[in-house]
């Protein structure tokens, strides 16, 4: 299996009520997640983080804690990936989809109830994202996919 590291961020607002969250259409298929994507060779896990949030919804952000780790395999495409989730500041640039490969098709602020509905491939602990981080991050094996 080939091995796929993510980076991606936690983003929200000043009430700790609403995050970013980004709609992305790809294998024919809509989904909706945090920003973040594949880690390129010679680039850390902070640069990536930053870098994808700014192609996915046009912020500069400062990248905080660890989130959480989870790790699964695609049978079909034959991918082990391991995602990295980060909390992040904005500190510039404003709400835009920057993306290169397109498959971004809307970005916004979203509730977090709402967000958390939408994420339902989140283990339970996970979707609690208004939780201030806790000084370690969780890791969960997510199986098979």
């Amino acid at each position: 299996m080939k091995r796929i590291d993510v980076a991606s961020t936690i983003l929200l607002d000043e009430t700790r009520q609403k995050i970013v969250m980004v709609r992305s259409h790809k294998d024919g298929k809509f989904n909706w997640t945090t920003p973040g994507g594949a880690v390129e060779p010679g680039e850390t896990l902070e640069q990536a983080a930053i870098r994808e949030t700014k192609e996915e919804c046009g912020y500069d952000v400062r990248i905080g804690s660890l989130h959480s780790v989870r790790e699964m395999f695609f049978e079909t495409s034959g991918h082990h990936v391991v995602i990295f989730t980060f909390y992040a500041t904005i500190t510039g640039g404003e709400l835009e989809i920057m993306d290169p490969d397109g498959d971004i098709v809307e970005v916004c602020w979203m509730e977090l109830p709402a967000a958390n509905e939408l994420m339902t491939y989140l283990p339970e602990k996970l979707s609690g994202m208004d939780d201030a981080p806790s000084g370690s991050a969780p890791y969960y094996f997510q199986g098979t996919l």
